[in-house]
């Protein structure tokens, strides 16, 4: 009870303050006190009637994570089973705002905006080299970090991530027709069948609604305006194959 009113500790964690609610548990801005004194944020999933599911995706989340090194992805810092069973993951806590937020409160030009928007490609793109889809691209999931001087998106919580070559068996894999992400940011593919059909180009397509949320018509020229059709278009196939393609 002391977790869930953000009054407990998690592994070598304490947690400080809630940072919001998603699909498969809750995230928490926690402090570690060592061997590093540093805020991390914590992700710890709620307890659920279909937990053998709901550990299964955890796993699969938590692998997926392991596997990504790159400067526009969050890496796993830290991860475990609390003792009554609500697994955890601690990440680096990235203070900073959504990158349209960022874009707007620094009154950002195209040029600028498109570039940020690349590195968030190099970020997806990285994730699915690594056979994984992200499957809830929003700028709630894409924040801005200055923490190395500079101003770098992260692309953070793959909590519905899909491994596309699932190594934990059946349990792992979503199920027919489940819906997972959010809609305004969903691929037609996923938001009618479930997010089973989702692929790299459904990641593609919420790249461009969120590509449409940077560089909004009133500042898009034709050539942008081009881009963001091809990247939302209805088929799969009229899409860029790849985020890369799409950078």
């Amino acid at each position: 009870r002391g977790i869930d009113e953000g009054r407990g500790r998690v592994g070598r964690y304490a947690l400080v303050a809630g940072l919001g609610e998603g699909g498969c548990g809750t995230g928490w801005l926690a402090s570690q006190e060592e061997p590093v004194r540093r805020l991390v944020a914590l992700k710890l999933l709620r307890r659920a009637p279909s937990s053998a599911v709901v550990m299964a995706r955890f796993r699969a989340e938590r692998q997926a994570l392991a596997r990504m090194d790159h400067p526009n992805v969050a890496s796993v810092l830290d991860a475990g089973v609390t003792e009554d069973g609500r697994p955890w993951f601690a990440m680096p806590y990235i203070d900073g705002p959504p990158v349209t937020r960022h874009c707007d409160d620094e009154r950002l030009g195209v040029r600028d905006r498109v570039a940020l928007f690349a590195e968030v490609c190099d970020g997806v793109q990285h994730a699915h080299q690594k056979g994984v889809i992200h499957r809830d691209i929003k700028p709630g999931n894409v924040l801005v970090s200055r923490g190395s001087g500079r101003a770098t998106p992260k692309v953070i919580d793959f909590g519905v991530a899909k491994a596309l070559e699932p190594g934990d068996g059946e349990g792992a894999r979503t199920a027919e027709g489940q819906r997972l992400g959010t809609p305004q940011y969903m691929a037609p593919e996923q938001w009618l069948h479930g997010a089973s059909a989702a692929d790299a180009r459904s990641d593609v397509y919420a790249l461009g609604v969120l590509l449409a949320e940077l560089v909004p018509w009133s500042m898009c020229d034709r050539d942008l305006q081009a881009v963001v059709a091809r990247a939302t278009a209805h088929h799969p196939d009229d899409r860029y194959a790849t985020a890369d393609a799409l950078a």
